[in-house]
């Protein structure tokens, strides 16, 4: 999603464009307080990935309060806050929607972790955003899955005659049998297979955790086939061990892998929305559907809240569709059935 100064006219113009209300070489300057918290986060061993999208959402909250007057931590306070739930509110993106409640959520989340650490810092005696109402997060499902004949068809779709189909089979195998995220795949190491324990090492996955998960037998065929006939081919110089290789010999490219997935979707002839997440999506389910236990499936994702995990629960219809079909009074009786074929 676009930043609010990157969707709307009305939003405030970039940091670096806006008339100077207060000396940003100030120490206590906002923007020098941001410096020092993404120090922070960074020497906490916070991921890349945290650390821009804190930084972002909390330049956003400075864009806006340098036009408010509000250039040090002691100009925030509850009423300043308030006014920024407003602006968030009544702000439209160019497709005319509004922010999404988790997108509220997020950015005051961010502004609420950050004034507490200037608290810890001295720089604010409370922090003004403890008891500030959040909008709730949204729970969401999945815009969709894949049944399993459809997951089949799309593991049909590349070409394993040729090299990079070949890679591209093994690839999806492994999205479908593990659940992985997308860059967990990409930062796979061949050594993190372990073809006899039939096991994964994802190492420094989100919120920089290692796990251990399976892998199924079929996806350490196709990934065997893929690193004896194919991977060396693709190693350009010294040998870094990435198991899924691009070709230029670096580990295979995050969007390239969202444009596989799409692609393969659509070559089965699937009218579903296409990506990394969707096998995701698709293997959690259809394993909650045959029996998994949530508490694995959580273990499997890498999710650190069974609550996130419990979604895929709404989605696993099948045995909701068994008892429905027998329970409910509203199903078809032979009369009935055999009227329709008079009526018919």
């Amino acid at each position: 999603m676009r930043s609010p100064q990157e969707a709307s006219p009305q939003a405030p113009k970039p940091l670096k464009s806006l008339p100077l209300t207060g000396d940003r070489r100030d120490p206590d300057h906002l923007c020098q307080h941001l410096l020092r918290y993404m120090a922070h986060l960074t020497e906490r061993n916070y991921s890349p990935w945290t650390v821009e999208r804190l930084h972002s959402n909390l330049r956003d909250f400075i864009v806006w309060g340098e036009e408010q007057g509000v250039t040090r931590p002691q100009h925030i306070d509850r009423p300043k806050l308030e006014a920024y739930q407003r602006y968030l509110a009544a702000y439209r993106q160019k497709s005319g929607k509004p922010l999404c409640a988790d997108n509220h959520h997020l950015r005051f989340s961010a502004i609420r972790y950050w004034l507490r650490w200037m608290v810890k810092q001295g720089r604010l005696l409370m922090n003004p955003a403890t008891d500030l109402d959040l909008p709730r997060k949204e729970k969401r499902l999945p815009k969709a899955i894949l049944s399993a004949s459809e997951m089949e068809r799309v593991l049909a779709v590349p070409d394993v005659r040729m090299p990079l189909g070949l890679r591209d089979r093994a690839i999806l195998e492994t999205f479908y049998s593990t659940g992985m995220r997308r860059a967990e795949l990409a930062g796979l190491k061949v050594w993190n297979l372990d073809a006899e324990r039939g096991t994964v090492m994802i190492r420094q996955g989100k919120g920089k955790k290692d796990r251990l998960i399976p892998i199924g037998d079929r996806a350490l065929l196709w990934i065997a086939r893929y690193r004896d006939r194919v991977r060396s081919g693709l190693v350009v110089g010294r040998d870094e061990g990435i198991l899924f290789l691009g070709l230029m010999g670096e580990a295979v490219d995050l969007d390239d892998l969202s444009d596989l997935v799409r692609e393969c979707v659509q070559q089965a002839h699937i009218k579903k929305p296409g990506s990394c997440h969707l096998l995701r999506h698709t293997m959690a389910t259809l394993m909650l559907e045959n029996g998994a236990d949530t508490r694995l499936i959580q273990e499997m994702l890498g999710h650190a809240s069974l609550d996130t995990t419990q979604i895929y629960t709404q989605m696993s219809i099948r045995n909701l569709k068994k008892v429905h079909t027998a329970a409910h009074p509203g199903k078809p009786t032979p009369q009935s059935r055999l009227a329709t074929r008079i009526d018919a």
